[in-house]
């Protein structure tokens, strides 16, 4: 019946829906007569008018039908039949109140106070059910059904007339519902009736028998028994019974590893400290604008204004927060899946220092007003730059001398990916910093080249590279499928190089490397679905992990991203959209849904994952948690609204409104920047505590391991003595 009832609602739904969409689309038509298609429309109302008057017959005749055969049951059985089918159906409750009864021989008088009352609210209804208020007269339409007027009439005649029928409905549905009510307490009467004037004791042990079978309990002991459990696999240990409520869910703690070099360890968490310091000050940079944009008088100092502290905030996070980010991590995975040691620990704590410069002494720079001359992500002067990419080349001589010295067979694919991410970083820096072909259009080509290989050979190979490691690491299961690795591989190398020009598309580059640049596009569409669908794939029978990870979530999110944000990329680089697209706020949507939503959730997860396992101290649950939604509820407050708010600026371009009020109807969409970039940047205060919490937190001191570390300690001395 509850079916039924939804199946009814969904039909007047349905009909109201498609009666207003056939009207509405009526109004604009001019005719006084009745032509073919108004004649048409007019038909399918009756139709839907009809069959929803059919659903509410149908409806009102099982509803009725279903009460008339629970009477003619009742007539036609036996009271004793039904009687003892009831009794045999009590609960403990019911039994204490029928032997309470018996022993205070009372009365049930209750049910007829209550039947009394049912039958005054039986007439009061049936009152209102013959009202003559909810009669509604019938209209009948006449030639001008096609002018918009005379539709909107009938739409308002129409509107009263169902809310009528469905209160009709309701009404006598209620009717129904009380008088079934009604039939049920007088057979609850005659129960009653039966059981006072029963003094069986047959029905007593009955009753007795099935009140001790209700309140049975187990003991909990039922399969092991009194014997204490022998654990002799050590499957029990660190069973804990007495947790108390907790205010999340409990996530599973990290698995502990063999131990690595601690000189490496302290290099890798030296690039992570390094990489969370760079993470805080470029986002409180960049949160800093997002109220310039609301507040755009702030301040008024020149080192404060918005052209410099903009590039701050970009290179911050490009090249200290995310760089070394990734470096960090990658400094574990190539020496762990080569199975060999890192090849020189020096030359890591040497690109950590040269990077640190470079993203400090550029920093300075860009507020004091010295950059390279404009182009995006290259505002760093040269000298500068020459620290960084001197930090990339040790770093590659690294990775190659110790991926040279594996001790197994293959090159796994995270290699492949985090290697041929650092030759690229080095060959674009290169490209973009030498200026022998930049004159005119060659420097706005180099730009294109660089920006975009920047973002999709850097840190987007680097990064997938850590995945292809970490995911199936935390999944305990191998990556789904080697191949499809590869294929994402060499497809992202062969059409994402040649993608860069899509940024000027209409520029007065040539037409030919223009579309060039869109097809390599849509090319990538290859690689972000073959790389989407093999870690997708490597969750398949593992999903039941999520919620008891606190690194899962992450991946699943970081994954998500990098299947919507680059194929957004593919979207925006066709020539319709570009042409809407192009100069607004929907480029810094796309950025930070990229950078944001892939890289640094990638890198959260790679943080999360492997930091525990070098000190042993896990952040507690509740701070990560919050770092994570935060960190995605304030992505799409920061995306969303500038990704709707920037496509109608661009329509609003097209149509040729005045530039000034395109900028004005962005205001409220920059509030909302602001909003999400204020959530994002107070999800990095509690990443930056989880890493404090990690690297330095208190431990509660374990008094097993205490223990024997005391009778250790105390033996080693005995030893000494003798």
């Amino acid at each position: 019946m509850k079916k039924f009832n939804l199946l009814l609602i969904a039909g007047w739904i349905f009909v109201m829906c498609v009666c207003s969409n056939i009207s509405l689309s009526a109004q604009t038509r001019s005719t006084t007569s009745l032509d073919n298609n108004s004649k048409f429309g007019f038909i399918i109302i009756l139709l839907l008018v009809v069959l929803a008057l059919l659903f509410t017959v149908l409806y009102l005749y099982s509803k009725t039908k279903e009460i008339g055969e629970i009477t003619r049951k009742r007539n036609k059985e036996g009271d004793d039949i039904r009687f003892k089918e009831y009794i045999n159906t009590l609960g403990s409750k019911q039994i204490d109140g029928y032997f309470r009864f018996k022993k205070d021989k009372t009365s049930g008088v209750a049910n007829k106070t209550k039947s009394g009352l049912l039958s005054l609210l039986l007439v009061f209804l049936i009152a209102l059910i013959n009202s003559p208020a909810i009669a509604q007269p019938a209209q009948q339409p006449g030639s001008l059904l096609a002018e918009g007027g005379i539709i909107i009439t009938l739409i308002l005649i129409m509107i009263p007339v169902l809310a009528g029928i469905i209160f009709m409905i309701i009404k006598i549905r209620n009717v129904l519902q009380l008088y079934q009510n009604k039939q049920n307490l007088k057979e609850a009467e005659k129960l009653a009736d039966y059981l006072s004037n029963s003094n069986s004791q047959e029905l007593d042990a009955v009753l007795l028998k099935r009140k001790q079978a209700l309140d049975y309990t187990l003991k909990h002991n039922e399969l092991s028994g009194q014997l204490t459990p022998s654990d002799d696999k050590g499957l029990l240990t660190g069973v804990n019974s007495n947790l108390a409520l907790p205010f999340v869910s409990a996530k599973k703690h990290a698995t502990k590893r063999p131990g690595i070099d601690p000189a490496l360890s302290k290099l890798i968490l030296w690039f992570v400290g390094s990489a969370t310091f760079w993470l805080l000050f470029g986002t409180t940079v960049g949160e800093y604008l997002g109220i310039k944009f609301v507040a755009p008088d702030v301040d008024h100092f020149s080192w404060l204004s918005f052209g410099r502290l903009r590039p701050v905030h970009t290179n911050a996070v490009f090249w200290g927060w995310a760089s070394l980010g990734m470096l960090g991590l990658g400094y574990y995975v190539v020496p762990r899946v080569g199975n060999a040691p890192l090849a020189s620990i020096k030359m890591g704590w040497w690109t950590l220092y040269l990077i640190n410069a470079s993203v400090i002494i550029g920093t300075l720079f860009l507020m004091a007003g010295i950059n390279n001359g404009g182009g995006e992500y290259r505002e760093y002067i040269w000298p500068v730059q020459l620290l960084f990419g001197i930090g990339l080349l040790l770093t590659l001589i690294n990775f190659l001398k110790t991926i040279a010295r594996r001790t197994t067979k293959e090159i796994y694919i995270s290699n492949w990916y985090i290697v041929a991410s650092v030759i690229f970083a080095i060959v674009i820096s290169i490209v973009a910093y030498v200026p022998l072909w930049q004159n005119g259009l060659g420097e706005t080509i180099v730009q294109g080249y660089y920006m975009h290989q920047g973002v999709g050979m850097w840190f987007m190979l680097f990064t997938l590279g850590i995945v292809y490691y970490f995911l199936p690491q935390q999944l305990n299961k191998p990556i789904y499928s080697y191949s499809l690795g590869i294929l994402a591989f060499w497809a992202q190398i062969l059409f994402y190089t040649v993608i860069g020009t899509h940024h000027f598309v209409f520029s007065s580059i040539p037409w030919w490397l223009q579309t060039t640049a869109i097809v390599g596009s849509v090319g990538m569409i290859i690689p972000v679905a073959a790389g989407t669908a093999n870690f997708l794939l490597t969750f398949k029978g593992a999903w039941y992990k999520i919620p008891s990870s606190y690194t899962l979530p992450f991946f699943l999110v970081g994954i998500i991203f990098y299947f919507t944000g680059s194929l957004q990329g593919t979207a925006e680089a066709f020539r319709y959209t570009n042409l809407i697209w192009h100069f607004t706020d929907f480029t810094v949507a796309h950025s930070h849904l990229t950078m944001y939503g892939i890289i640094c959730f990638f890198l959260w997860a790679g943080i999360y994952a492997l930091v525990p396992r070098l000190t042993g101290k896990e952040a507690p649950q509740i701070t990560v948690g919050a770092h994570f939604w935060l960190a995605l509820i304030g992505l799409l407050f920061y995306t969303i609204p500038l990704m709707y708010g920037s496509t109608l600026k661009g329509l609003m371009w097209i149509e040729g409104k005045p530039f000034i009020e395109s900028v004005v109807f962005m205001a409220p969409y920059w509030l909302w920047r602001a909003i999400g970039g204020s959530l994002m940047w107070l999800s990095h205060l509690f990443f930056a505590y989880n890493i404090y919490k990690m690297l330095s937190g208190s431990t509660t001191v374990d008094v097993q391991e205490a223990a024997i570390e005391k009778l250790n300690q105390s033996y080693t001395a005995a030893e000494t003595k003798l």
